[in-house]
């Protein structure tokens, strides 16, 4: 029996599209979308937790690998998916089941889109931190599945401090709960936390319990231009070194202020070589603002309190203004890399090194406040090579940046995942042992490697027999 029969006649109230060219946009996601394919894959819209069990319970037991989708906003090729697989979307499951003011939580199904969560508490006074730049588009089931992070990490944490809890479908269809309502709980081993962040190859996210936090009486932004992209980036410890703790700290290097003005006919380099764009919040906002204030101008800095109707603005041209993808014919790639924030400065001096080893044009946002940072590296298309895949000397420097960033006690991804794309560099981070590791814990939970396979997991180094 096919896999399209077998669902449709056990489930005939789910919504099942054929492998064809109408599914090709479900084959891969926003980091692998360069890439399309003219065919793509069955693709199931469960409605219900119970449906998503079903579902994935029928392709195990034809044996066909399940690839989980949110909004395939991802950026590590995680949700890509072959022909000959099932993509299982939440996108149906959009229900805010539960907000609970008393207890600072809410219980959402998958597909709820990070923003209308939002959108949803404000009335109670209350917010969900984690906020990648997909925000408005993507959902929360994918970004558990990333364990994303986002602007406000440098107070609130990523994703994986918000979830208290989830309602998990493992490979053999099988729902489970983890975690608890409680702030605080340590009976058994800490199932959450291994499931958030393991991008499906473990289980599919039905359900979550989130923490959620009260809405700061007041918010504020200012911002700290620099006469070098070096002397910005040395400026940064003094945010540290005070006792200041900012919700969001941004960093922004010259080539990316060019780039944010070309695209949104902005003026910020005329303001300076580059730019901490930061967001005090809560309680004691002039204190912390003048405490700021000094910190940053004995670094050199350029400081100003921005007007709260121009904040915004400055917040958008940092999450979408660079215009990726537009304007000259571009080779390039763009990496999540993350280091100890002291690491910070040695990373932006080693992009002229990359360019002058490799030609490469190579510039970087910072979430400075955590230390993760999204460099691009870039080599123009030449007339008539449209098309064409990128030249070695792309590849090598993007390795190159991410074993720089390892030496100085980093990590290939702070927040995207790994995906398909960075398994290799996953490979460079991570010791055979612990690879062999976390291969132990996939094949325990998912013997037949039904979910996900290919992803996530570098492949540990053969022992000879």
């Amino acid at each position: 029996m096919s896999l399209i029969d077998a669902l449709t006649r056990a489930h005939p109230a789910l919504e099942v599209l054929p492998a064809s060219a109408a599914t090709a946009p479900y084959a891969y996601d926003a980091g692998t979308r360069r890439t399309p394919v003219e065919h793509g894959p069955v693709v199931a819209f469960p409605a219900t937790a119970a449906e998503v069990a079903a579902v994935v319970r029928t392709a195990a037991d034809l044996g066909v690998s399940v690839v989980p989708r949110g909004a395939g906003t991802g950026l590590s090729g995680g949700a890509s998916a072959g022909a000959d697989q099932l993509v299982v979307s939440t996108e149906r499951l959009t229900r805010i089941v539960e907000i609970s003011p008393a207890d600072e939580l809410a219980v959402v199904e998958p597909g709820v889109i990070n923003a209308d969560l939002n959108t949803a508490l404000a009335p109670y006074g209350l917010f969900y931190a984690p906020d990648p730049a997909s925000y408005a588009i993507s959902t929360l089931g994918g970004n558990i599945a990333t364990n994303a992070g986002g602007l406000r990490c440098a107070k609130y944490g990523v994703t994986r401090e918000s979830v208290l809890a989830l309602d998990v479908v493992l490979p053999d269809g099988a729902l489970v709960h983890v975690g608890h309502r409680s702030i605080k709980g340590v009976t058994g081993l800490d199932l959450v936390s291994l499931f958030v962040g393991s991008e499906g190859v473990l289980g599919i996210v039905v359900g979550a319990t989130l923490r959620l936090r009260p809405l700061p009486v007041a918010r504020r932004t200012l911002t700290a231009f620099f006469d070098s992209t070096g002397e910005g980036a040395r400026a940064l410890g003094a945010i540290t070194a005070s006792r200041v703790r900012p919700a969001v700290v941004e960093f922004l290097d010259e080539p990316t202020l060019r780039d944010i003005d070309a695209h949104s006919g902005s003026d910020l380099r005329r303001r300076g070589a580059s730019l901490a764009l930061v967001e005090l919040d809560g309680f004691g906002i002039d204190e912390q603002t003048a405490e700021l204030i000094t910190a940053l101008t004995a670094a050199g800095g350029r400081v100003a309190v921005v007007p709260d109707g121009e904040a915004p603005l400055l917040w958008e041209l940092r999450r979408s203004g660079r215009g990726l993808g537009q304007g000259a014919p571009t080779w390039y790639v763009g990496e999540d890399i993350a280091v100890p924030r002291s690491a910070l400065p040695a990373v932006f001096d080693y992009f002229p090194v990359l360019e002058a080893r490799y030609g490469v044009r190579v510039s970087a946002v910072a979430h400075a406040g955590d230390g993760n940072l999204h460099p691009l590296l870039k080599l123009p298309i030449p007339p008539g090579l449209e098309g064409t895949p990128a030249p070695p000397a792309l590849g090598a420097a993007a390795t190159d940046l991410v074993a720089f960033a390892l030496s100085r006690g980093g990590t290939v991804s702070g927040e995207h995942g790994i995906g398909t794309v960075k398994l290799d560099w996953a490979a460079l981070e991570l010791d055979d042992r612990v690879q062999r590791l976390s291969h132990a814990i996939k094949d325990a939970v998912d013997p037949d490697d039904v979910l996900n396979p290919g992803k996530a997991l570098p492949a540990p180094v053969l022992q000879p027999a």
